[in-house]
C-alpha cells in the first residue's frame, strides 16, 4: 500500500488544490487552468475522433465537452477570441468576427450517475443561435467562472476555413540523408482559384500539424515556387520534413469489471478504481510494426453504462517504463491528446530506484486511449518521439495542413485552406 501511495502523492495533490490564475497567465492554447475541470474535448459534431475544423458558412458544428469534478455544479460562460496565424489576439473588434451575443451562459449540464467520482458534464454546440462566426482564421474559445473572464477554467483551440484555396498533399520518403529512415516529408501544392493574391511568396503562411499536435509543428512555411495562382512546397526543402515517430501505445478502460487491452488488473479501494496498465517496454531499437491506432486521440466510452457522458468513472491509471537508471538532463512525460500534449506536473513522471522503472498515476475517465513516452530536456519546450518510441517513416500519421493568407490591407489573418491527410493515402497533385 505504501508504494501505491508513494505513486499517487502527484495526482492527489493536484487534484485537490486550487491554481491561482491572474490575466497574464491567460495563452492562447489549449490548456486547463482549473484542475477540477477533465477531459476536455472539441470535436466535429457526430464524429469525436475529429480534429476543430469548421468550415465559415456552412452547417458543420463542433461540440465542446467538458466535466466539472465535485458534488456541486457551478455556473461557466463562454466566449470567442479571434487569433492570427501565430495565436496572438488578433487586432480586431469583437463585433467584427462575432454575431449574436459577445458571450454565454452554458446551460447544459447534468451530473454523472452510478459514479465513485462525482462531476457535472457540461456540453455546448458551436457556432449556435446566440453566438455566430463571421470570419475565418484561428479561434480560442475560452471559458470562464460567471463574471471572472480574467480567470479561466480553460481555453481551447479550433480553426474555421473559408476554403477559397484548394490544397492536394502527399506525405513522401524523405530523400536518402538525415531522415530517410525516420522522417515523413509533405509534398504541397495550393492552387488559389477563388481569390487574387499579389505576393504569395511575402502574403501566403502554410502551417502542418502532425496528428494535431502543435508541439512539432511546422509554422509559417514560405513557397518553394509560384506560378501563376499555384503555390507549391517540395521535396527539396528540409522545413516540411517530420520525425514519423511510431504507432502508439493504447489501453482499453471502457469496463472496470474485467481487464481491457493492456490492462494487468483493476483493484477497488478507498472509494476508487485503480487501473494497472501492463508494464510499457522500450520499442526505440526495435523494428517496426504496423499497428492499428487513433494517431494520438481517444474517446470517451463505457461497457457498464448506456451515457457516455455522465455514466462514465473517472479511476487511476497507473503507467510504469522500466528503465535500468534514470536518464539526465531531463524528464519522461506520458502525453497523448488527452492532455493536449503538454509537459505538466500531473503527467511527468517520476523514477523509482528500488524497482529500475519510471512511473506516473493519471484520474482518466473511462475509455479508449492512445499515448507515446516523450523525453523532454530541461529547458526545452518539445522533441521528437525517439526515446522509448523510436522513429519510422512507415509509421501511419494525419497531417494537417493550413494556409493562410495576410492581405496587407486587413487587420487578420484568414485561413483561406485546410487539408486533413494520411501518409498512408497515396494523392496525386496538380
Amino acid at each position: 500500500m505504501s508504494y501505491i501511495i508513494k505513486f499517487l502523492a502527484p495526482v492527489l495533490i493536484l487534484f485537490s488544490v486550487p491554481i491561482k490564475i491572474s490575466a497574464a497567465d491567460v495563452s492562447y492554447n489549449d490548456r486547463i487552468f482549473d484542475p477540477r475541470i477533465k477531459t476536455v474535448q472539441l470535436y466535429r459534431e457526430g464524429w469525436n475522433l475529429s480534429y476543430p475544423v469548421l468550415r465559415l458558412n456552412s452547417d458543420e458544428k463542433l461540440v465542446l465537452h467538458f466535466d466539472l469534478l465535485g458534488d456541486n455544479a457551478e455556473s461557466y460562460y463562454y466566449t470567442f477570441i479571434h487569433c492570427d496565424k501565430d495565436w496572438n489576439e488578433s487586432q480586431i473588434f469583437t463585433t467584427d468576427y462575432l454575431t449574436g451575443f459577445l458571450e454565454d451562459q452554458i446551460e447544459d449540464y447534468r451530473p454523472s450517475f452510478n459514479t465513485k467520482v462525482h462531476y457535472y458534464h457540461y456540453r455546448v454546440m458551436i457556432p449556435n443561435e446566440r453566438i455566430g462566426i463571421k470570419l475565418s482564421g484561428n479561434y480560442i474559445i475560452k471559458v470562464y467562472p460567471a463574471g471572472e473572464p480574467g480567470k479561466p477554467a480553460f481555453t481551447k483551440r479550433f480553426m474555421v476555413t473559408e476554403e477559397s484555396a484548394a490544397i492536394s498533399a502527399a506525405i513522401r520518403r524523405p530523400q536518402p540523408g538525415e531522415f530517410y529512415n525516420t522522417g515523413q516529408q509533405a509534398e504541397i501544392n495550393v492552387r488559389l482559384s477563388k481569390i487574387t493574391v499579389r505576393d504569395p511568396y511575402n502574403d501566403i503562411f502554410t502551417f502542418i500539424l502532425r496528428n494535431g499536435n502543435f508541439n512539432d509543428a511546422k509554422v509559417n512555411l514560405k513557397p518553394d515556387f509560384v506560378a501563376g495562382n499555384e503555390v507549391r512546397y517540395n521535396l527539396l526543402s528540409r522545413e516540411n520534413i517530420f520525425y514519423a515517430g511510431n504507432e502508439y501505445r493504447h489501453f482499453d478502460i471502457r469496463s472496470i469489471r474485467y481487464t481491457g487491452e493492456n490492462v494487468r488488473k483493476i483493484d477497488y479501494f478507498e472509494g476508487r478504481y485503480h487501473v494497472f496498465l501492463v508494464p510499457s517496454e522500450n520499442r526505440e531499437f526495435k523494428p517496426y510494426f504496423f499497428m492499428q491506432d487513433f494517431n494520438g486521440k481517444y474517446y470517451v466510452a463505457v461497457q457498464e453504462g448506456r451515457d457516455m457522458d455522465t455514466e462514465a468513472d473517472y479511476v487511476y491509471v497507473y503507467f510504469t517504463l522500466p528503465s535500468y537508471s534514470p536518464i539526465e538532463g531531463g524528464d519522461i512525460y506520458v502525453t497523448g491528446a488527452f492532455n493536449n500534449w503538454a509537459f505538466t506536473s500531473e503527467n511527468r513522471m517520476t523514477y523509482d530506484p528500488g524497482r529500475g522503472q519510471y512511473q506516473c498515476t493519471m484520474l482518466l475517465k473511462q475509455g479508449w486511449y492512445n499515448y507515446e513516452y516523450i523525453y523532454l530536456k530541461h529547458g526545452a519546450t518539445s522533441a521528437p518521439p525517439s526515446f522509448f518510441e523510436g522513429n519510422h517513416y512507415e509509421t501511419e500519421n494525419d497531417y494537417l495542413i493550413f494556409v493562410y493568407y495576410r492581405n496587407p490591407r486587413d487587420r487578420y489573418d484568414r485561413l483561406i485552406g485546410t487539408l486533413i491527410t494520411n501518409s498512408s493515402k497515396k494523392e496525386i497533385l496538380y
